[in-house]
Protein backbone atom coordinates (compact mmCIF):
# COMPACT_ATOMS: atom_id res chain seq x y z
CA UNK A 1 0.00 0.00 0.00
CA UNK A 2 1.57 3.28 -1.12
CA UNK A 3 2.18 5.76 1.70
CA UNK A 4 0.10 8.36 -0.15
CA UNK A 5 -2.91 6.02 -0.01
CA UNK A 6 -2.74 5.23 3.70
CA UNK A 7 -5.75 6.77 5.48
CA UNK A 8 -5.27 9.44 8.12
CA UNK A 9 -4.70 7.96 11.57
CA UNK A 10 -2.89 4.87 10.27
CA UNK A 11 0.58 3.67 9.41
CA UNK A 12 1.04 0.58 7.26
CA UNK A 13 4.42 -1.13 7.03
CA UNK A 14 4.75 -4.13 4.73
CA UNK A 15 7.48 -6.43 6.01
CA UNK A 16 9.79 -8.69 4.03
CA UNK A 17 8.19 -11.69 5.75
CA UNK A 18 5.05 -11.18 3.70
CA UNK A 19 2.88 -9.38 6.21
CA UNK A 20 1.69 -5.86 6.99
CA UNK A 21 1.90 -4.12 10.35
CA UNK A 22 -1.08 -1.78 10.69
CA UNK A 23 -0.57 0.86 13.39
CA UNK A 24 -3.66 2.80 14.46
CA UNK A 25 -2.72 6.21 15.79
CA UNK A 26 -5.75 8.44 16.29
CA UNK A 27 -5.03 10.32 19.50
CA UNK A 28 -5.94 10.29 22.23
CA UNK A 29 -7.67 6.87 22.47
CA UNK A 30 -8.29 5.46 18.96
CA UNK A 31 -12.04 6.04 19.18
CA UNK A 32 -13.67 4.23 16.30
CA UNK A 33 -15.39 6.89 14.24
CA UNK A 34 -16.88 6.34 10.80
CA UNK A 35 -13.63 7.63 9.28
CA UNK A 36 -11.56 5.12 11.26
CA UNK A 37 -13.81 2.20 10.23
CA UNK A 38 -13.56 3.37 6.61
CA UNK A 39 -9.79 3.48 6.98
CA UNK A 40 -9.64 -0.04 8.37
CA UNK A 41 -11.79 -1.23 5.47
CA UNK A 42 -9.57 0.36 2.82
CA UNK A 43 -6.45 -1.11 4.42
CA UNK A 44 -7.99 -4.58 4.51
CA UNK A 45 -8.99 -4.14 0.86
CA UNK A 46 -5.43 -3.25 -0.13
CA UNK A 47 -3.87 -6.10 1.85
CA UNK A 48 -6.28 -8.71 0.50
CA UNK A 49 -5.68 -7.54 -3.06
CA UNK A 50 -1.89 -7.73 -2.71
CA UNK A 51 -0.73 -11.34 -3.29
CA UNK A 52 2.54 -10.54 -1.50
CA UNK A 53 0.69 -9.86 1.77
CA UNK A 54 -0.14 -13.03 3.67
CA UNK A 55 -0.96 -11.60 7.09
CA UNK A 56 -1.65 -8.52 9.19
CA UNK A 57 -0.71 -7.39 12.68
CA UNK A 58 -2.98 -4.71 14.17
CA UNK A 59 -1.37 -2.56 16.86
CA UNK A 60 -1.81 0.79 18.59
CA UNK A 61 0.60 3.67 18.17
CA UNK A 62 -0.94 5.83 20.88
CA UNK A 63 0.99 7.54 23.66
CA UNK A 64 -1.29 5.88 26.22
CA UNK A 65 -1.61 2.15 26.78
CA UNK A 66 -4.84 1.81 24.81
CA UNK A 67 -5.54 -0.48 21.85
CA UNK A 68 -8.85 1.27 21.19
CA UNK A 69 -11.42 2.82 23.52
CA UNK A 70 -14.22 1.51 21.27
CA UNK A 71 -16.85 3.20 19.13
CA UNK A 72 -16.99 6.98 19.10
CA UNK A 73 -19.88 7.99 21.39
CA UNK A 74 -20.60 10.88 19.02
CA UNK A 75 -21.56 8.32 16.38
CA UNK A 76 -24.09 6.79 18.79
CA UNK A 77 -25.54 9.85 20.54
CA UNK A 78 -28.70 10.57 18.56
CA UNK A 79 -28.78 14.37 19.04
CA UNK A 80 -25.36 14.67 17.38
CA UNK A 81 -25.92 12.36 14.42
CA UNK A 82 -28.70 11.13 12.13
CA UNK A 83 -30.32 7.88 11.08
CA UNK A 84 -28.60 8.09 7.70
CA UNK A 85 -25.13 8.58 9.15
CA UNK A 86 -25.70 5.91 11.79
CA UNK A 87 -26.70 3.47 9.07
CA UNK A 88 -23.44 4.07 7.22
CA UNK A 89 -21.46 3.89 10.46
CA UNK A 90 -23.04 0.61 11.55
CA UNK A 91 -22.94 -1.15 8.20
CA UNK A 92 -19.35 -0.04 7.51
CA UNK A 93 -18.05 -1.17 10.89
CA UNK A 94 -19.79 -4.54 10.91
CA UNK A 95 -19.00 -5.39 7.31
CA UNK A 96 -15.34 -4.75 8.13
CA UNK A 97 -15.48 -7.01 11.19
CA UNK A 98 -17.27 -9.79 9.31
CA UNK A 99 -14.68 -9.64 6.53
CA UNK A 100 -11.78 -9.55 8.97
CA UNK A 101 -13.11 -12.67 10.70
CA UNK A 102 -13.06 -14.72 7.49
CA UNK A 103 -10.23 -13.07 5.53
CA UNK A 104 -7.69 -15.28 3.75
CA UNK A 105 -4.99 -13.38 5.67
CA UNK A 106 -3.50 -14.60 8.94
CA UNK A 107 -4.31 -11.94 11.54
CA UNK A 108 -2.92 -10.97 14.94
CA UNK A 109 -4.12 -8.32 17.40
CA UNK A 110 -1.24 -6.87 19.43
CA UNK A 111 -3.19 -5.43 22.37
CA UNK A 112 -1.42 -2.81 24.48
CA UNK A 113 -3.52 -1.80 27.47
CA UNK A 114 -7.24 -1.08 27.40
CA UNK A 115 -9.36 -2.87 24.79
CA UNK A 116 -13.10 -2.44 25.47
CA UNK A 117 -16.11 -2.67 23.15
CA UNK A 118 -15.17 -2.02 19.49
CA UNK A 119 -11.49 -2.62 20.21
CA UNK A 120 -12.40 -5.99 21.67
CA UNK A 121 -14.54 -6.77 18.61
CA UNK A 122 -11.58 -6.12 16.30
CA UNK A 123 -9.34 -8.36 18.38
CA UNK A 124 -11.95 -11.14 18.53
CA UNK A 125 -12.16 -11.11 14.73
CA UNK A 126 -8.41 -11.79 14.53
CA UNK A 127 -6.90 -15.28 14.56
CA UNK A 128 -4.60 -14.63 17.52
CA UNK A 129 -4.57 -12.14 20.39
CA UNK A 130 -1.49 -11.22 22.38
CA UNK A 131 -1.90 -8.74 25.22
CA UNK A 132 0.31 -6.77 27.58
CA UNK A 133 0.32 -7.45 31.33
CA UNK A 134 -1.65 -4.30 32.15
CA UNK A 135 -5.06 -3.43 30.73
CA UNK A 136 -8.50 -4.93 30.27
CA UNK A 137 -10.65 -6.35 27.49
CA UNK A 138 -14.33 -7.10 26.91
CA UNK A 139 -17.68 -6.04 25.49
CA UNK A 140 -18.91 -3.58 28.11
CA UNK A 141 -21.66 -1.76 26.18
CA UNK A 142 -24.24 -2.58 28.88
CA UNK A 143 -22.41 -0.24 31.26
CA UNK A 144 -23.10 2.63 28.84
CA UNK A 145 -26.81 1.88 28.65
CA UNK A 146 -26.74 0.22 25.22
CA UNK A 147 -26.89 -3.40 24.12
CA UNK A 148 -24.00 -5.54 23.02
CA UNK A 149 -24.37 -6.10 19.24
CA UNK A 150 -25.75 -9.56 18.45
CA UNK A 151 -22.87 -10.80 16.31
CA UNK A 152 -20.22 -9.27 18.57
CA UNK A 153 -21.58 -11.25 21.51
CA UNK A 154 -21.94 -14.29 19.25
CA UNK A 155 -18.31 -14.01 18.19
CA UNK A 156 -17.18 -13.84 21.79
CA UNK A 157 -19.24 -16.98 22.39
CA UNK A 158 -17.49 -18.73 19.53
CA UNK A 159 -14.13 -17.83 21.09
CA UNK A 160 -14.72 -18.53 24.80
CA UNK A 161 -18.03 -20.40 24.96
CA UNK A 162 -21.58 -19.08 24.96
CA UNK A 163 -22.28 -19.20 28.71
CA UNK A 164 -19.06 -17.44 29.69
CA UNK A 165 -19.53 -14.81 26.99
CA UNK A 166 -23.11 -14.23 28.10
CA UNK A 167 -22.03 -13.65 31.67
CA UNK A 168 -19.29 -11.21 30.68
CA UNK A 169 -21.55 -9.24 28.34
CA UNK A 170 -24.55 -9.03 30.67
CA UNK A 171 -22.34 -7.78 33.52
CA UNK A 172 -20.23 -5.49 31.32
CA UNK A 173 -17.14 -7.23 32.65
CA UNK A 174 -13.66 -6.21 31.50
CA UNK A 175 -11.30 -8.98 32.57
CA UNK A 176 -7.68 -8.10 33.25
CA UNK A 177 -5.06 -9.80 31.05
CA UNK A 178 -4.46 -12.82 33.29
CA UNK A 179 -8.16 -13.57 33.66
CA UNK A 180 -8.66 -12.95 29.94
CA UNK A 181 -5.94 -15.52 29.27
CA UNK A 182 -7.57 -18.08 31.58
CA UNK A 183 -10.91 -17.55 29.79
CA UNK A 184 -9.35 -17.90 26.33
CA UNK A 185 -10.24 -14.31 25.48
CA UNK A 186 -6.57 -13.74 24.63
CA UNK A 187 -3.94 -16.31 23.63
CA UNK A 188 -0.85 -14.85 25.26
CA UNK A 189 0.13 -12.23 27.84
CA UNK A 190 3.55 -10.59 27.69
CA UNK A 191 5.41 -7.56 29.10
CA UNK A 192 4.81 -4.41 27.05
CA UNK A 193 8.38 -4.39 25.74
CA UNK A 194 7.85 -7.86 24.24
CA UNK A 195 4.46 -7.21 22.61
CA UNK A 196 5.58 -6.56 19.04
CA UNK A 197 8.05 -9.44 19.04
CA UNK A 198 5.41 -11.82 20.41
CA UNK A 199 2.91 -10.72 17.75
CA UNK A 200 5.49 -11.23 15.00
CA UNK A 201 6.38 -14.67 16.36
CA UNK A 202 2.72 -15.72 16.46
CA UNK A 203 2.16 -14.55 12.90
CA UNK A 204 5.34 -16.22 11.68
CA UNK A 205 4.11 -19.49 13.17
CA UNK A 206 0.85 -19.22 11.23
CA UNK A 207 2.67 -18.29 8.04
CA UNK A 208 4.99 -21.30 8.33
CA UNK A 209 2.22 -23.42 6.79
CA UNK A 210 1.01 -23.00 3.19
CA UNK A 211 -1.65 -20.31 2.89
CA UNK A 212 -4.01 -22.44 0.81
CA UNK A 213 -4.79 -24.97 3.55
CA UNK A 214 -5.17 -22.40 6.30
CA UNK A 215 -7.34 -20.09 4.19
CA UNK A 216 -9.59 -22.97 3.06
CA UNK A 217 -10.05 -24.21 6.63
CA UNK A 218 -10.73 -20.71 7.89
CA UNK A 219 -13.31 -20.19 5.17
CA UNK A 220 -15.01 -23.49 6.01
CA UNK A 221 -15.17 -22.63 9.73
CA UNK A 222 -16.15 -18.98 9.46
CA UNK A 223 -17.66 -17.96 6.14
CA UNK A 224 -21.25 -18.88 7.07
CA UNK A 225 -21.09 -16.83 10.28
CA UNK A 226 -19.42 -13.94 8.46
CA UNK A 227 -22.05 -13.98 5.70
CA UNK A 228 -24.88 -13.96 8.25
CA UNK A 229 -23.19 -11.12 10.12
CA UNK A 230 -22.68 -9.05 6.98
CA UNK A 231 -26.31 -9.53 5.95
CA UNK A 232 -27.78 -8.90 9.40
CA UNK A 233 -26.09 -5.52 9.88
CA UNK A 234 -28.01 -4.22 6.85
CA UNK A 235 -31.19 -4.26 8.95
CA UNK A 236 -29.69 -4.29 12.45
CA UNK A 237 -28.98 -0.58 12.21
CA UNK A 238 -32.75 0.11 12.14
CA UNK A 239 -33.26 -1.54 15.53
CA UNK A 240 -30.10 0.11 16.78
CA UNK A 241 -31.22 3.56 15.74
CA UNK A 242 -34.66 3.07 17.28
CA UNK A 243 -32.96 2.25 20.58
CA UNK A 244 -30.39 5.07 20.36
CA UNK A 245 -33.12 7.60 19.57
CA UNK A 246 -35.19 6.60 22.60
CA UNK A 247 -35.28 9.00 25.58
CA UNK A 248 -33.76 6.45 27.98
CA UNK A 249 -30.71 5.67 25.84
CA UNK A 250 -30.23 9.30 24.83
CA UNK A 251 -30.18 10.24 28.50
CA UNK A 252 -27.73 7.45 29.37
CA UNK A 253 -25.32 8.33 26.56
CA UNK A 254 -25.67 12.02 27.38
CA UNK A 255 -24.38 11.27 30.88
CA UNK A 256 -21.45 9.31 29.38
CA UNK A 257 -20.58 12.26 27.14
CA UNK A 258 -20.78 14.67 30.07
CA UNK A 259 -18.50 12.42 32.10
CA UNK A 260 -15.98 12.21 29.27
CA UNK A 261 -16.14 15.98 28.76
CA UNK A 262 -15.52 16.52 32.46
CA UNK A 263 -12.42 14.31 32.34
CA UNK A 264 -11.05 16.32 29.41
CA UNK A 265 -11.69 19.59 31.21
CA UNK A 266 -9.95 18.35 34.35
CA UNK A 267 -6.79 17.69 32.34
CA UNK A 268 -6.55 21.23 30.91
Amino acid sequence: MAASNVPKGFQVDVQSGGYAVVTVRSEPVNTLSLDLWRGLTSILDACEEDPAVRGIIFRSGLKKDIFSAGNDIRELYAPLTSAQRYREFWVTSNKFLARLYSTRLATVAAIRGACPAGGCAISLACDYRVMTEHGHIGLNEVALGISVPKFWAGLMGRVIGARTAERLCLNAELPDPRRALSLGLVDEVVPTAQLDAAAQKALASMLSAPDVGRAATKRMLREEYSAQWSAYCQTEWEYGWESLDSPAVTEALGKVMARLSSKKTSKL
